[in-house]
């Protein structure tokens, strides 16, 4: 099942201002969401939040959160940027 990956405006705009390596993970995480679903379990430090939230660390100071509602194939990224501003 293909999933409908959906990044954030918010997100958008601050992901432009990240290091050009974080950039294209969270190219490569969107993809693998898409293409696998919410679960992650080969991500560095991936780890459910919540019944519909998730997270994995794209470096030592980055991660990147997503959620996913059951019953839909939308997975949204909330939130891309330093682990110290992380919304959990």
């Amino acid at each position: 099942m293909k999933y409908d990956v959906v990044i954030r405006r918010k997100v958008a705009k601050s992901l432009r201002k990240l290091p050009l390596w974080v950039q294209k993970k969270v190219a490569v995480l969107a993809k693998d969401l898409s293409e696998k679903g919410p679960e992650q379990p080969t991500w560095q430090n991936y780890s459910k939040l919540s019944q519909t939230e998730y997270h994995c660390h794209m470096g030592m100071s980055w991660v990147a959160c997503w959620r996913h509602q059951s019953q839909t194939i939308i997975i949204e990224v909330y939130y891309v940027g330093s682990r110290e501003k992380a919304p959990y």
